[in-house]
């Protein structure tokens, strides 16, 4: 399935509908691609004779950009839906944490997502996977890895955080981050009080605190990804400068507006509340917080459907890891959220694949000619809900 791009190849890809990373083709196109870049996009089927020419022809439903997943903890399994085992899984050795990070990077590009932006571990196993997937034919997603996070000293996010100093010390120990990590992680509020509707606890840190770390990372020419749900915290979010906002449960419409005002991305992040609302006894939340999650779903889908309407950034990601989520195909389980919530199937596959690239600052956001040809090839086109989307039949690599 996985398939790398080698150099002196010659590859014609004929699909019936095409999604370049902006706009969606639903007549047939034939994409020429030679040294694994992407030379030409030609209406109609133009195979006819290539193969004798020492041509590979692919055809397909659909082609599309190799998926991003925009927010993943690697080292996380999320197969395991056991509170006890999931403990002790965060327990093993990090050689054994990382081979877990290792197979979930492959199970991901297996399901055509090429890229994930990994939020944070406290172990830096990102880091040594993100080396790993850079190499010809490791069969991995490549990695935008956010290293440690930051968060305050016995406050939530123990498992992908480090605990940050005060004062002047914070934009210290930014600089020292942003050596390695593509984005710095900032652990703003903790779990979620569905019935409250707001975030368990106040924000972890201060506005000053905040704009500090923001101020610092843009310095250091990195982006700020911010850990937060609840008015409180998504108030110090925005009011930091941060770039995007992971999960904003509780948004609202003025939140939002800033958000489209100042260009900061939103990444929804459906999937893990989803997941425990659907499986309420594995959690084993009681009635009235499965209710609650219920109201929290819906108002969350309203919002997302606002934020299109105004114009923000979306960014699909899943938090795969987390219970019940898993890498790779959680991604359509994430765009089927933002499908029912009334968003238009371009607006969805945009949100999977050109948008967050663009959000990262790759130089190539879409399948165009002169692009390195990073693609997923499916069996049939997505319809109007989206599901004819499923696990590709090929996947190729811009090694």
């Amino acid at each position: 399935m996985a398939v790398p791009v080698l150099q002196g190849s010659r590859l014609l890809v004929v699909a019936d509908q095409f999604f370049d990373g902006d706009h969606l083709y639903r007549t047939r196109q034939t994409l020429r691609v030679i040294d694994g870049q992407l030379e030409s996009v030609t209406p109609g089927d133009h195979a006819a004779g290539l193969a004798a020419q020492g041509w590979t022809i692919e055809r397909g439903g659909f082609l599309m950009p190799g998926l991003v997943d925009a927010h993943v903890h690697l080292f996380l399994d999320g197969v395991c839906t056991d509170s006890a085992r999931r403990a002790e899984h965060l327990k093993r050795p990090v050689e054994q944490l990382t081979e877990q990070a290792r197979t979930n990077a492959r199970e991901a590009h297996d399901w055509g997502v090429t890229l994930v932006r990994d939020a944070g571990d406290r172990h830096g196993i990102n880091h040594q996977v993100r080396h790993e997937a850079a190499a010809a034919g490791s069969g991995m997603a490549r990695v935008r890895s956010a290293g440690r996070g930051l968060k305050r000293a016995r406050r939530y996010g123990a498992f992908m955080a480090a605990d940050a100093g005060e004062g002047a010390a914070l934009p210290m120990l930014v600089e020292e981050l942003a050596r390695s990590n593509d984005e710095i992680k900032l652990v703003l509020t903790g779990i979620v009080d569905f019935e409250a509707g707001d975030a368990a606890d106040s924000p972890q840190f201060t506005h000053t605190e905040a704009a500090l770390v923001a101020q610092a990372a843009h310095r250091c020419q990195r982006k700020v990804m911010a850990h937060c749900s609840g008015p409180r915290g998504l108030d110090v979010a925005l009011g930091a400068g941060v770039d995007s906002v992971e999960h904003g449960y509780f948004v609202d419409r003025a939140m939002l507006s800033r958000m489209r005002e100042h260009d900061v991305a939103w990444t929804p992040t459906f999937c893990p509340v989803h997941f425990q609302w659907a499986h309420p006894r594995v959690a084993q939340w009681p009635t009235a917080t499965v209710d609650s999650m219920r109201r929290a779903l819906d108002a969350h889908a309203e919002h997302l459907r606002v934020a299109y309407e105004l114009g923000v950034r979306l960014l699909v990601g899943t938090d795969a890891g987390c219970m019940g989520v898993q890498h790779g195909r959680a991604v359509f389980e994430e765009m089927w959220h933002f499908l029912d919530a009334g968003l238009p199937l371009e607006a969805v596959l945009r949100a999977a694949t050109g948008t967050p690239r663009r959000h990262f600052g790759a130089a190539h956001s879409r399948l165009v000619p002169g692009a390195p040809f990073e693609a997923a090839l499916f069996q049939s086109p997505p319809f109007a809900d989206g599901r004819g989307l499923n696990r590709p039949t090929r996947v190729w690599t811009a090694d």
